[in-house]
């Protein structure tokens, strides 16, 4: 379990363009059956699914789970109210997910800004 001073501390999502289950699960700090069990209860959620029936998350799902994530997590929702949040946010009322992705950009900002700050060898 998580300590509740790192909830809102999820690593930055790295750029690429798909994601294992277990990436996922890292990313969103989730168990992979949770993932699964989320794609069955929300219709926002469906991965590229692969040879062998292997899930393929994309850049949009895995903030989609993030977001699924803190409204049941953090903000105490349940399932089918989080349901209801996640529809009706999808008309543009909801900034958390705008948020988490200026968080987002700020922190792979700051490793570029470390990496160029870095004296050369």
């Amino acid at each position: 379990m998580l300590e509740p001073s790192h909830n809102n501390e999820l690593p930055a999502i790295p750029g690429k363009r798909y994601f294992t289950i277990g990436e996922v699960a890292d990313l969103c700090a989730v168990k992979a059956h949770v993932l699964r069990y989320w794609e069955q209860e929300f219709p926002q959620l469906s991965p590229v699914k692969r040879r062998g029936n292997r899930r393929y998350y994309q850049r949009a799902d895995v903030i989609t789970i993030r977001q699924i994530r803190s409204l049941l997590y953090d903000q105490g929702y349940t399932i089918g109210g989080a349901k209801q949040k996640l529809s009706s946010s999808e008309v543009k009322d909801d900034t958390s997910q705008y948020k988490q992705l200026i968080r987002q950009m700020i922190t792979e900002l700051e490793e570029v800004l470390d990496v160029l700050n870095t004296p050369a060898r």
